[in-house]
């Protein structure tokens, strides 16, 4: 179609059949994954039967229960705010939390503390940089 002799009116009407349409298709689409669903559980369960299995004993190993006690509550990761150290001496050398930098343990190493000591850790974290929140 040749949309460039029409009317603003026309190009309106147009772009809400479009819309409708896209409605409409969207619509189908989830009712087609919905069937397509349907048809996956079947097959798995006739798979599972054949087999000699009872569902309890496949879906426990595929999808364990979660566990609903204290964990469950806990923040998203995305939610959660770390300090970051910063290297006052070099602003690009950042540590937020896990395994030490090479350029934190080298640094430790050479102000007498021990990477491998939890407790010289902290130390040199309080000592020797710079703490941003979050």
């Amino acid at each position: 179609m040749d949309y460039a002799n029409l009317s603003v009116e026309e190009i309106k009407r147009q772009l809400e059949e479009a819309e409708d349409k896209k409605s409409e298709l969207k619509k189908m689409l989830e009712v087609r994954r919905q069937e397509g669903k349907d048809d996956v559980v079947q097959q798995i369960k006739e798979i599972i039967f054949d087999n000699g299995y009872e569902i309890d004993e496949i879906i426990s190993i595929i999808a364990p229960k979660r566990r609903r006690g204290p964990a469950a509550q806990r923040k998203p990761v995305s939610d959660r705010q770390y300090k970051r150290y910063v290297d006052p001496d070099d602003s690009s050398n950042i540590y937020v939390r896990g395994v030490l930098p090479g350029w934190m343990k080298q640094k430790m190493k050479s102000e007498g503390y021990d990477p491998s000591s939890k407790e010289d850790r902290e130390a040199f974290k309080t000592n020797s940089l710079r703490v941003i929140e979050g």
